[in-house]
């Protein structure tokens, strides 16, 4: 296997050595994934556990075939192991994307790439604990009366790690906006004057997450809003990028 440490800026590396330098980090990132899948099928109980309990009342997931137990535990553990080998694979990105970049930018990448991860979590916690349980409370009892609802299980644990996974990315907003400010794509006035567009985007963002709801949609736009306004307030105390002057042209003797 090749070397998975961080090449230098100054190497120039040919297009195959940059291919197998991207297999490595797959294969590390693959096999952080079989181990946190091992993980989650052996405390696949806990990971159904967790996911049911935001289940209004003691309605519980049914399934509608022989083989659906096995494999829906087995779905489920797999969107249980994406989430935990996630911190390796962002890792593994950055250190092969962060050689693209000069030291100066690439003291200004690297705290935005800790910081992915920490808000991922923070994305999947919120909607746990904030989204999740008024989303299923509002769509499983809406016109109640007409229907005897049921609750596949294969549909639901799509259903919730979906959104999950979708809250976790939709919180990579002020990552996106540091990073665009930091290496000077756009600047703090730019972004506050084009706000109502910001609000727009985020709308769209949060319609097309996995509900659609009024409850649930405005739940999702609420933090991705605050995120919006609170990486304006961090963009200007960050740094940008300066881009090194042209050095002068050498004077010919007279």
């Amino acid at each position: 296997m090749r070397r998975i440490k961080p090449i230098g800026h100054e190497e120039q590396l040919p297009v195959v050595d940059h291919l197998g330098e991207l297999r490595s980090r797959l294969m590390v990132t693959l096999a952080a994934f079989l181990v946190a899948f091992g993980l989650t099928t052996w405390q696949s109980d806990l990971v159904l556990a967790i996911l049911n309990a935001p289940l209004p009342g003691n309605l519980e997931p049914i399934t509608l075939g022989p083989a659906e137990p096995f494999i829906t535990t087995l779905k489920s553990a797999g969107y249980a192991a994406v989430l935990l080998v996630l911190p390796v694979l962002l890792y593994q990105l950055y250190a092969f994307v962060v050689p693209a970049f000069g030291p100066d930018k690439r003291r200004l990448v690297a705290p935005l790439v800790v910081a992915v991860p920490i808000l991922f979590i923070g994305g999947v916690a919120f909607c746990y604990l904030v989204v999740l349980t008024p989303a299923l409370d509002f769509l499983l009892s809406f016109n109640a009366s007409e229907f005897n609802t049921q609750l596949r299980a294969s549909d639901y644990y799509d259903f919730a790690t979906m959104l999950m996974i979708a809250m976790g990315l939709g919180f990579q907003v002020p990552v996106a906006i540091l990073a665009l400010t930091r290496l000077g794509v756009v600047s703090v006035d730019q972004l506050r004057h084009n706000r109502r567009y910001a609000v727009l985007a985020i709308a769209v963002i949060a319609a097309l997450l996995p509900t659609l709801d009024p409850v649930t949609l405005m739940l999702e736009m609420l933090p991705l809003l605050v995120l919006y306004e609170l990486s304006i307030q961090l963009a200007r105390f960050t740094p940008r990028a300066v881009t090194p002057p042209d050095p002068a042209p050498a004077r010919s003797g007279a």
